[in-house]
């Protein structure tokens, strides 16, 4: 996400933070540079405008210009006023207790993502322990009730969903059941279209009159850029939106509708989705995105999936087999499962400081990791539980079965073999995994 600008910025601070001292002319190149890259990037130009101004008048004074460490002082003011822009401080979801009903309006034109979002945000609640209602109130575009009755069974939320034509008398039944069942978040999808009209502006006053929601927050693809700022004007003049949930964030490289957005229309971003996965939703950090924007990587937020993916007593049980060579194909398969529920590999890897903006996507293969897992799926649980068993015949029923062929089946048993040795020879330290994912000894 964001490569282009990205890689802008990682070169910009190579260079500068290279240097003992810095001129004016150098704060003035390094500036320009960032302006250009801003505006390509499809950035409001009064907002571009008001960064570089800003930057530039803070970044001339003694501050940086007489400091020890000069290049490390123009970062810092770039940094806190990329955080700035986007929004300064997490904003959560507004939510009464559990003892009463929350509404959530879900808005936006049609193909912004809204029903797989009210999805996404359902499974994300339903983890914290919500009781959480779908209210199926897209009554315009074709399969739009029955995909959101699929993706509820899906996340294993309750869904309110009728055969009619009026939408906001969907929507007030859906509160009235929401308030005899105990469901205390309702989620309503509502109606899109191609272009915003009356119309659809006037069902979704009437809807959000009906159901006085705590949260009316607008879902807009980020590879939309400056169009997505327009949109929640143009939504929150008719509706009054309290925040934005940018879909597509991952295949955003550019990132003009999230550093535009906040500056523009005063509204906080509160999600991005990362993934087309059902737990593909993250919560917005301004400066976490921040720092991945700047080439600085974002461990806590990698730390974080990883702490949602293993818990404290999967992490001794997986260091503990490692350092004793007793890791079989089986966990080596679980390993697999759990690195696709913390995302895409490139993700994972922009991540890493000093990595976001340098990655080739078709230099990682991710091909390979889907044959891995095939060629372990096509075994017995009692082939992987002890991968010393498959002799010949095995490992050809195994290429058969996993559409591969058995050079590549014995390429597998071989990287698993060499990777068993490596792995004793990573875990020095006892209690190493146990304290990153959350505490010491048990």
């Amino acid at each position: 996400m964001l490569e282009k600008i990205s890689e802008t910025f990682s070169d910009v601070f190579r260079t500068i933070s290279g240097k003992a001292s810095i001129s004016e002319k150098n704060v003035e190149d390094a500036l320009d540079r960032i302006k250009i890259a801003l505006l390509e990037a499809d950035v409001n130009v009064r907002v571009v405008r008001r960064f570089i101004n800003g930057a530039l008048e803070e970044a001339k004074g003694e501050k940086v210009l007489r400091s020890v460490t000069p290049g490390q002082q123009f970062i810092k003011i770039v940094f806190d006023r990329m955080v700035a822009l986007l929004g300064d401080e997490r904003q959560d979801l507004a939510l009464k207790g559990t003892d009463t009903q929350s509404v959530i309006l879900l808005l936006g034109l049609q193909g912004s993502g809204k029903t797989t979002t009210a999805a996404k945000l359902a499974n994300m609640l339903k983890n914290k322990g919500r009781k959480v209602l779908l209210a199926a109130c897209d009554l315009v575009r074709p399969a739009a009730v029955e995909q959101l009755a699929v993706l509820a069974g899906q996340v294993g939320v309750d869904i309110h969903r009728e055969d009619s034509n009026d939408a906001v008398q969907v929507a007030r039944n859906a509160l009235a059941r929401a308030r005899r069942e105990g469901h205390d978040v309702i989620i309503v999808d509502t109606a899109g279209r191609l272009q915003i009209d009356e119309p659809l502006m006037q069902e979704l006053v009437r809807i959000r009159d009906a159901m006085s929601p705590v949260e009316s927050l607008l879902v807009a693809d980020a590879m939309t850029g400056q169009a997505a700022v327009d949109i929640a004007k143009a939504f929150d003049e008719k509706i009054g939106v309290t925040g934005v949930i940018l879909t597509k964030f991952d295949s955003d490289t550019r990132g003009g509708a999230a550093l535009s957005l906040k500056s523009i229309t005063g509204k906080a971003i509160k999600f991005i989705g990362v993934s087309e996965r059902i737990e593909g939703l993250e919560p917005f950090y301004p400066d976490r995105i921040a720092n991945r924007i700047l080439g600085m990587g974002d461990i806590v937020s990698l730390v974080e999936k990883a702490q949602e993916v293993y818990d404290q007593k999967e992490a001794l049980d997986l260091e503990r087999k490692m350092s004793q060579e007793t890791f079989t194909l089986e966990d080596y398969l679980d390993q697999i499962h759990k690195m696709k529920k913390m995302g895409s590999v490139k993700s994972m890897l922009e991540m890493i400081p000093g990595l976001a903006g340098q990655i080739d996507e078709d230099r990682i293969d991710l091909q390979e990791m889907k044959w891995e897992e095939a060629i372990l799926l096509s075994m017995t649980k009692k082939e992987r539980q002890n991968h010393l068993i498959i002799g010949p015949s095995r490992r050809s029923r195994i290429a058969k079965g996993s559409g591969t062929s058995v050079a590549e089946v014995n390429r597998l048993l071989k990287k698993f073999e060499k990777s068993r040795s490596m792995m004793k020879k990573m875990v020095k330290n006892k209690g190493a995994m146990a304290k990153m994912f959350g505490g010491g000894n048990p």
